[in-house]
């Protein structure tokens, strides 16, 4: 996993305040709140956090469009209607009416989203570690961290759902209707992976090189791995891995773990969603250049407004855009989990 460094990194408070979010190397006391003295040499530990980074799924599957400059606020994704199918017999010498082709356009408002951070010329100047860098590095973090999210949260937003029934300890099944009434005994089960792949088979969703994909939540696949079928299908050999973060493949589903998949919470803890689905199920912006820039200000750039160079800034700003295509090539399977529902929390 790529290693970052963490920085405590907190913002002043205060309206038309020039210090506003800037970063200083004071110590702590009730009237700065902020403490960088750890990255300054009196106080500097030999060694920073280690930042374990969130990867980034979502993104690796959605059907990507660009967007280019001076094309406005709405993006767009195209699609053909499907052709049914020619079930009437041709008649000898006669040429058929022949079919139309349908396409149909789906639009989403692009939404911009960014952060930045305040940084002193004495916090740049005696800190030991490259203090602009190291921001620059989280800021970019949390981009990507942001923008995977918002894809995130279109996606579970689709309305083929399958809630997973109350498992008895004997194998007795409770159906369950609704997300508020799933519990830690509504646990993920290869018979359910199995029953989402048979939905998704029966609406027709194609592929992705070959197989379907699911964005799974830990705590879900720590029930899921330690199924007798899951054990059976890993027990003398490994599939190759084909997507970032893939850990195993059951019924030809391809399992992909994320921290950040959505949790939610109920009275009797947290209900997960794991996103099956197939090729083009959703389309998301592609970020590049355009949609995505890292911007940092030197000190000295301000103007008039930091007048003795004491300030630079750096931060990020990204436009993206999410939509689900089409509905019956995913399927949300909700489920508690044995172990954590009772401590995960919704995100």
């Amino acid at each position: 996993m790529k290693k970052n460094y963490l920085f405590e990194l907190q913002l002043f408070a205060g309206e038309n305040n020039p210090t506003l979010n800037t970063q200083t190397t004071a110590l702590a006391d009730t009237s700065t709140p902020n403490d960088l003295s750890p990255t300054m040499k009196t106080f500097y530990r030999t060694n920073l956090l280690e930042n374990a980074r969130s990867e980034h799924y979502f993104s690796q599957f959605g059907q990507k469009v660009p967007l280019p400059k001076n094309s406005g606020n709405i993006v767009e994704w195209r699609k053909f209607d499907t052709f049914a199918k020619a079930l009437t017999p041709l008649t000898e010498g006669v040429t058929p009416d022949g079919n139309k082709i349908n396409m149909s356009k789906i639009t989403s408002l692009v939404g911009q989203y960014g952060d930045y951070t305040t940084v002193s010329d004495l916090l740049e100047l005696r800190a030991i570690d490259p203090i602009i860098s190291r921001v620059t590095e989280e800021h970019g973090a949390q981009a990507g961290d942001t923008i995977d999210t918002v894809i995130r949260n279109a996606v579970v937003a689709g309305s083929n759902v399958i809630y997973a029934p109350k498992l008895a300890a004997d194998g007795t099944e409770t159906e369950i209707t609704e997300r508020a009434n799933i519990d830690k005994t509504c646990r993920i089960t290869p018979k359910l992976v199995d029953q989402v792949v048979t939905l998704l088979k029966k609406q027709k969703a194609p592929k992705i090189n070959g197989y379907y994909v699911a964005v799974i939540h830990p705590s879900v696949s720590y029930d899921l791995r330690e199924s007798a079928a899951w054990l059976d299908a890993h027990k003398y050999s490994q599939p190759t891995e084909i997507f970032n973060g893939e850990i195993g493949m059951l019924h030809g589903v391809r399992f992909i773990e994320d921290a950040d998949a959505k949790v939610w919470t109920n009275i009797n803890g947290a209900v997960y969603a794991t996103m099956f689905f197939g090729r083009d199920a959703y389309g998301i912006i592609d970020p590049t250049a355009e949609s995505m820039e890292v911007i940092v200000k030197q000190r000295g750039s301000a103007g008039t407004s930091d007048p003795l160079d004491q300030r630079g800034t750096v931060g990020w700003k990204a436009s993206t855009a999410a939509k689900i295509l089409y509905e019956e090539r995913m399927v949300r399977l909700e489920t508690g989990s044995s172990v954590f529902s009772s401590v995960d929390t919704a995100n």
